[in-house]
């Protein structure tokens, strides 16, 4: 699928994501993936609330690309990048809410569908696919994971 929708929404930058050098520290921007997902599953839900979200996080990555300081206006941009039967991943770009040709970061993370009754893997919902269909970057599922 080629026209895939962006899911953006903006991100705070505060005081004490700062390090000593006056940039946002490199473990924030991680913070601020997880500021998307949230903002992102929000959206989905009528009902938001964190057990809800029956997935677990098992990899996130981080490329910095540009630091972002106390005065930048920034919004996390993200999709997602494939889906399988347990598993989706997103892509992020931490981008300048004004002009969205300044990339600071882009990172992927690897969500797994997750019982947290049995703490074993599940297959992803149907409910959960049509939902999450339009944010989907590739028009293929594998079968397995």
């Amino acid at each position: 699928m080629t026209g895939h929708r962006k899911f953006i929404t903006d991100v705070i930058v505060r005081f004490r994501d700062l390090d000593a050098m006056g940039h946002v520290n490199n473990a924030v921007y991680m913070t601020y993936f997880e500021e998307g997902r949230k903002a992102f599953f929000l959206q989905l839900s009528d009902r938001p609330e964190g057990r809800q979200f029956n997935f677990i996080l098992a990899h996130v990555s981080c490329d910095y690309l540009r630091p972002v300081t106390l005065r930048d206006k920034v919004a996390v941009q993200m999709w997602i990048s494939y889906v399988g039967n347990k598993r989706f991943d997103f892509r992020y770009q931490l981008i300048d809410r004004d002009d969205e040709s300044i990339i600071y970061a882009k990172g992927e993370s690897v969500q797994v569908g997750y019982d947290y009754q049995t703490n074993s893997s599940t297959i992803l919902s149907e409910e959960f696919l049509k939902k999450v269909t339009v944010y989907v970057e590739l028009d293929e599922r594998r079968e397995t994971d």
